[in-house]
């Protein structure tokens, strides 16, 4: 049996884990890189790269792949109702996202990692290894085992890295799941679309019409779940209702397919409720860590951030390395999490509550400071974002949002992260 040593393990090689095990192997680390496929390979995403992921590109000097700019999007309500929501640069990221699809993104990312000397491995990570009770490594499907000084879970929401180092407490996770599918629609504006199936009894998530490859559109719908992984099935079987609403609205052309192409689908983690991110020599980055915007569901740009400072963590030094990621993380999420999660679970099973909320937002947001104050809050970009207008009207929202939240079981979940205390599961 076949057995390497290495200083960091890697499990999953998404944007989130192809980051981590970049910035380790620059800094001079053995790395092993594994993932149960092979590259290129496709990901149910909505394929958008936020400022904030733009940017990291570039601060990892990477290029951005070549697809669409997206800037400005439209909030449509569940009565048709159109907001704008303005796009703009601040103090630490661009005025821009990009879409590409995950097929070349990750490709992109992981054919860098290989680049910079990583150890590219391909398999199932069957089993994790231990060392006097302690995770140091995994034994592949091939039978071979690799043992590292520190194990990164980057293998999705549904992380078997997490499972085995007990660091999650499944009841408590809020689940997503979200399908896409690609059409041959053009898209002028990237469209976020609130709707009701009946009136007053919205969907509980969203949809989405974004740009596609290839003039495409990249069009799909997430669902919020909490604790109940069986709901997932209420968005597949919906997608082709959600179709007939876009032409409905006028975001879709022609009429919808009756054997849609390339439908795709996965769960997501709607933030880290649940998931302790790192204990002992087990760190968690991306979506099995729950770095998902519990509003909106973005995490390629949390996910890289989070591969960057497990890295970056690691490389300082092994002592105390999960309590410092941790805190990082806790530094750069947590204010956000904390309030986004508590509002995302309490209007989950309640579609009379969220068709209000998306009726008052897209009716009251029509003028551009409201509209760009939205923007920011719910893009997670206040940090960051330039003096003036938005910010202020981004800020109000997280007080007033804070206010309403606070004393909420979600948002005490976060406690012993912020006060620096182990997180709420023990590893």
């Amino acid at each position: 049996m076949r057995r390497t040593q290495f200083d960091a393990l890697v499990i999953g090689s998404g944007p989130a884990g192809s980051v981590a095990a970049l910035v380790l192997a620059r800094g001079g680390a053995r790395v092993a890189l594994v993932d149960k496929a092979s590259f290129p390979r496709d990901k149910a995403c909505g394929d958008m790269v936020g400022p904030r992921g733009v940017q990291l590109l570039a601060d990892l000097g990477l290029p951005v792949p070549d697809g669409p700019r997206v800037g400005d999007m439209l909030v449509v309500g569940p009565t048709g109702r159109r907001v704008r929501m303005p796009s703009a640069a601040g103090l630490t990221y661009p005025g821009h996202g990009t879409a590409v699809t995950r097929t070349v993104f990750d490709a992109m990312l992981h054919d860098a990692a290989r680049e910079a000397g990583v150890t590219a491995l391909y398999g199932r990570a069957a089993a994790p290894l231990e060392t006097a009770g302690r995770m140091d490594g995994y034994r592949l499907e091939s039978g071979e085992e690799v043992h590292a000084d520190f194990v990164i879970g980057a293998d999705g929401a549904t992380s078997g890295v997490a499972q085995a180092a007990g660091l999650v407490e499944a009841s408590r996770v809020l689940w997503g799941f979200a399908i896409r599918t690609y059409l041959p629609q053009e898209v002028d504006l990237a469209a976020i679309v609130m709707w009701e199936p009946t009136p007053w009894r919205a969907f509980p998530g969203y949809g989405w019409v974004f740009p596609g490859a290839d003039g495409g559109a990249n069009i799909g719908l997430g669902i919020a779940t909490r604790a109940d992984r069986q709901a997932g099935a209420h968005a597949v079987r919906s997608l082709p209702g959600f179709l007939g609403h876009l032409r409905a609205v006028g975001l879709l052309d022609e009429a919808v397919p009756e054997v849609l192409p390339r439908r795709l689908g996965g769960w997501l983690k709607m933030g880290m409720v649940g998931t302790t991110p790192a204990a002992g020599r087990v760190l968690l980055v991306g979506d099995a860590a729950g770095l998902i915007n519990p509003l909106q569901g973005e995490g390629i740009a949390q996910g890289m951030r989070s591969g960057q400072l497990a890295a970056e963590t690691l490389l300082a030094g092994p002592a105390g390395a999960a309590e410092r990621y941790t805190a990082a993380l806790v530094a750069e999420h947590v204010p956000y999490q904390r309030i986004t999660a508590a509002l995302q679970a309490a209007l989950v099973g309640r579609p009379w509550a969220v068709a209000g909320v998306a009726r008052f937002l897209t009716a009251a947001a029509a003028g551009d400071a409201l509209a760009g104050g939205w923007a920011v809050f719910w893009n997670e970009l206040l940090e960051g974002a330039p003096p003036g207008h938005h910010r202020s009207v981004a800020s109000a929202f997280t007080h007033l949002g804070d206010a309403l939240t606070s004393r909420t079981a979600v948002a005490r979940w976060f406690e012993p992260l912020l006060r620096g205390a182990p997180g709420p599961v023990p590893a």
